[in-house]
Formats: structure tokens, sequence, C-alpha cells
């Protein structure tokens, strides 16, 4: 039996779950959105078709997430969404633009298709681009003022560069010949603006927030200093190594910067989830007092149960099955 007090923590940690799997797998593929190229219509349809059979059901991981924020913190909920009403409004935008666009350009005549593809790249940058806004105003505390709008518009180009680079892992694993080879290139050229994003961010949140810097420079926070940068530090390194050796191109090891770039949001999300604890809104509300009624999360909890397992499995059932090297394109 979970006790009382230990139910909104629960709540916030599958909603962590959800956040960062809904950050790895939509991030891939709207990083293959954005790195579509202009001139190469069957470079284009090979990386439409490495993200076919998942891109909309990574989704899913986003919807379960604004789910549990709904029902477990329902204060926290309203305060966000309103703060954050317009940005959402975008996102969806370029959502919809991207469902849009990936099923019209197997249904228009020959010629056409061109456009549709530029509609999914945009609606890739859109929606990539205004995640990172909506989460650079949130690390801020939705405070408006220039300080906090410079650093969402700085932390959207981080979101997009990272995704490109992710991206551009996850075609380095499920590609072959020149555009395994043009993904590589993408991958190398990003990584070094992910770099600048990160050590930018590390550097401007604690020196912005100051209960921040407090709790990463006392106690327990010593601890996390310790592992969490070195792990991100060690996960850059490697990545690096990899992208730059011959190796990546093995079946053996094409799938090794995807996995370190895996870890690398990984590190940085603990970094954060660390920075935010116990708040579920910087500075305003902790988890424990926007949470819903002990009774209410007991019964809830019941459902999150069954379906979060059956989300993960079907997960892992559909990456199972479409494993490997991507085929041609086929819509039937």
């Amino acid at each position: 039996m979970i006790p009382d007090t230990l139910l909104p923590d629960v709540f916030a940690g599958l909603m962590a779950l959800a956040i960062v799997m809904y950050a790895i797998l939509d991030g891939y593929d709207l990083g293959v959105g954005m790195l579509l190229p202009a001139k190469n219509e069957h470079h284009r349809d090979i990386m439409i078709a490495s993200i076919g059979p998942f891109w909309d059901a990574n989704e899913t991981w986003l919807v379960l997430a604004v789910g549990l924020l709904l029902i477990a913190f329902p204060q926290a909920h309203s305060l966000i969404l309103g703060e954050l009403y317009l940005p959402v409004v975008v996102m969806l935008i370029g959502l919809i633009l991207r469902g849009v666009a990936f099923d019209f350009r197997a249904k228009v005549r020959q010629g056409r298709k061109e456009l549709w593809d530029k509609l999914f790249k945009i609606g890739s940058y859109l929606a990539a681009g205004i995640q990172g806004f909506m989460l650079g105003l949130y690390v801020m505390g939705f405070e408006n003022d220039p300080v906090a709008y410079g650093f969402a518009l700085l932390s959207a180009a981080g979101v997009i560069a990272a995704f490109r680079l992710i991206g551009a892992c996850w075609l380095v694993m499920r590609t072959e010949n020149e555009l395994q080879k043009e993904a590589l290139e993408w991958a190398k050229e990003t990584l070094f603006i992910c770099v600048a994003g990160i050590f930018t961010v590390c550097l401007v949140n604690p020196l912005a927030n100051p209960a921040i810097f407090h709790k990463w420079f006392s106690g327990s926070g010593l601890i996390m200093l310790a592992i969490v940068p070195t792990l991100a530090i060690l996960s850059l390194v490697l990545l690096g190594r990899a992208l730059n050796s011959r190796r990546v191109f093995e079946d053996k090891y094409c799938i090794r910067p995807f996995a370190l770039v895996v870890l690398l949001f990984l590190t940085c999300f603990a970094g954060l989830a660390f920075s935010f604890y116990p708040y579920v809104v910087p500075g305003n509300m902790t988890i424990q007092a926007t949470a819903s009624a002990p009774e209410s999360l007991r019964f809830i909890l019941i459902g999150a149960l069954i379906v979060m397992p059956c989300i993960l499995a079907y997960t892992a059932f559909s990456y199972r099955v479409f494993r490997g090297k991507v085929t041609e394109l086929r819509y039937h």
C-alpha cells in the first residue's frame, strides 16, 4: 500500500516518464522532419519511411503527460495551460500540419509531393521550436520580462538542435549508403550547437535562480553535481568519437550514436528534474500542494498502472517488428 504522502510523488514520477519518453521518441521523428532535404525526393521518401510506423504513436506520450498533469495536479494544469495557451495552439498547428502533410504526400499527383514535404518540414520546425520556447518559459517560472523571453528563444534554438541531432543519429542507425553518410554529417554539424546550448543553459539557470544555485552547490546537490554533469560530458565525448569513427557504418555499431544521444537526453532531464523538485511549477506550486485528493489519486493510479504498461508494451512491440534498416517507402 502506498502512503498518501507518497502518491503525489508517484504521479510526478509517472508524468516525468511520459515527458522523457515523448522527448526521445517524438524528438527523433521531429528531427527527421526538419532534416528533409529539398532536392532529393528519394532520400525524403526513405526518411519518411524510417519514421512511418512510429511517428503518430510517439505523440501518445505527450497526450499521456498532459492527461496526468490534468488529473493529478489540476491547479498546476490550469496555471501552466493558462500561461502557455497561445504557444500550445501554435504547437498543435505544427503537429496537425505534419499529420496532414504526411497523408497528403502519398495521395497527390506527381509533382505536388514536394509542396507537402515542405509543409511537413515547416510543421516539424514549428512544433520543435515552440516546445523549446514553452520549456524556456516554464524554467523561468512564466515571468513576463525580456530576460525570460530571451531565455525561451535560446531554449527554442537548443531544442531544435537537440531534435535535429537525435533525428540525424536515428537516420545513421536506420539507413544505408549515401543517406547514412549525409545523416552522419548532419549529426556532426548539430552536435556543436547542442554542446553550446547545454553549457549555456547550465550556466544561465543557476545564475538566474539563486534557489537552484544553492540546491546544486550544497548538501545532496554536490553528489548530483558529481554524477549528472559527468555522465553528460562522458556521453558527449563518446558521441563525438562515435560520429568520427568509420565503424559507425557497420550494423553492429550504427546504433551507438543514437544510444548516446538518448543517454544525453536522460542526463539533461535528470538535471532539470533535480533543479525544480519538489516544484511542479518552478518557484510557485509544489507537487504536494497542487495534488488531487489521495482518494482520487488512488483511483486514478489503478488506470495509470494499466494504461502505461500497455503503451510501453505496444511501443516495444512495434519497434521490434520494424527493427533493422529501412526499406523503400510503401503506403500499401
